[in-house]
């Protein structure tokens, strides 16, 4: 049995963010699937080792690591080799900036709990979810767009592989789930499309996990 237990949903971006830190950096974990859709993430188990119920949740030897970014830096500071940071303090700030754009400007808008919640209490249809979170999304592609192309390479911020590609990856297959038109920003794109064929995020994306059904499954 792996010493690390990462409980998660197949198509949670943040999930995500914990699933591929982990293939990067080599450490071999075991999959524990909540489904969101079932609301296990509400289950009085699931409450005990996350208060929110949100995802992911990441054991470690005992050690309860609940949400993602919590769990990426726990990741970086536990096993720093491959690092997913700059070793300039610079350029890890800028890197965080990153991050933050999409963990805070942009992933809540379309998290299934607000969506959801519009849905149920104030009666959206799906188009009027979508337009609400494109309203919010595309400021932060905006941002993205401005900010990138003085770093970027053929990642986020050069040639390797850094925590805002693990963010952004993830959030790009949320924009386009919401129909955002992404053809406004070529520098993330470009950057999308090469993380696209990275093979850890291969390996992490959402069609090929454990609990992914079959309708949506990849080779």
């Amino acid at each position: 049995m792996s010493s690390f237990v990462l409980y998660n949903y197949f198509r949670s971006s943040t999930s995500f963010r914990a699933r591929v830190t982990l293939e990067l950096k080599g450490i071999p974990y075991e999959y524990k699937a909540i489904n969101l859709l079932k609301d296990e993430q509400h289950s009085p188990e699931y409450r005990k080792i996350n208060p929110m119920g949100g995802l992911p949740t990441l054991i470690h030897e005992g050690k309860i690591i609940p949400d993602s970014m919590a769990i990426v830096e726990y990741l970086e500071e536990i096993q720093p080799s491959p690092s997913i940071m700059p070793k300039d303090a610079y350029l890890r700030a800028r890197v965080r900036q990153v991050c933050e754009i999409v963990n805070a400007s942009m992933h809540p808008y379309g998290n299934l709990k607000i969506t959801k919640y519009m849905g149920e209490v104030h009666g959206y249809t799906q188009d009027q979810k979508d337009q609400w979170a494109q309203k919010w999304i595309i400021q932060g592609l905006e941002a993205l767009e401005k900010t990138l192309p003085e770093f970027a390479g053929k990642y986020c911020f050069g040639d390797e592989v850094t925590m805002a590609d693990i963010v952004l990856y993830p959030q790009i297959i949320t924009c386009q789930r919401f129909k955002v038109d992404l053809s406004k920003y070529p520098t993330v794109m470009k950057i999308f499309a090469n993380l696209d064929q990275h093979p850890k995020f291969k390996k992490a994306h959402f069609s090929r996990q454990i609990d992914t059904p079959e309708d949506l499954r990849q080779p």
